[in-house]
């Protein structure tokens, strides 16, 4: 499967892709958003690799994002895919921070919010995210997504308590912002 859109595509992973995507993260001192992980190894990137492998196709749906150089950049999911109630959550990481806050995480969102709406019949998409990521809370309002709730101190990061804030977008207000890919 291959998703295109003006700066990137979207594609299948390959073990090769795992392995350069977990070697070329970069942790973000300036805007943590995770825990640091120390300790990556290509051990770890197989590992991660055969549990996307285990769940593709049934609770995630998790592809590559290229630059149409060829060049992977990041990954993108719609992830816990719950068929009855016709919903799932979305994640989406960039691997260098030089990648980032280019508009082609944007891009990606975009791409697999149309694909779930359209083609797997989703009717609504969470996301998740902390108070202090900024970049990923205006991405997900430039996509459409609505502020539904706030997790008070929910999320101990670096020695601090964050809150987690919870947005969601249904497949009427996607369909409405009329994206054509």
């Amino acid at each position: 499967m291959r998703l295109q859109e003006k700066d990137i595509y979207l594609e299948t992973l390959s073990r090769e892709d795992c392995k350069t995507l977990w070697n070329d993260f970069e942790y973000d001192f300036d805007n943590p958003t995770e825990e640091l992980n120390l300790g990556h190894s290509d051990e770890k990137a197989n590992d991660w690799f055969d549990e996307i492998q285990k769940l593709q196709g049934n609770q995630n749906v998790r592809l590559g994002i290229f630059k149409n150089d060829g060049t992977v950049i990041g990954d993108v999911a719609l992830q816990d895919i719950d068929r009855v109630n016709r919903k799932c959550s979305v994640g989406m990481g960039m691997a260098k921070i030089e990648n980032r806050a280019k508009g082609y995480g944007g891009q990606a969102v975009m791409l697999m919010l149309n694909y779930g709406f359209k083609y797997l019949g989703l009717e609504r998409i969470t996301a998740n995210t902390l108070d202090i990521n900024i970049g990923a809370q205006k991405l997900l309002d430039k996509c459409g997504f609505v502020l539904e709730g706030r997790e008070r101190r929910s999320v101990y990061l670096n020695c601090e308590m964050h809150d987690k804030l919870n947005y969601a977008i249904l497949k009427e207000e996607f369909l409405r912002m009329g994206y054509e890919n």
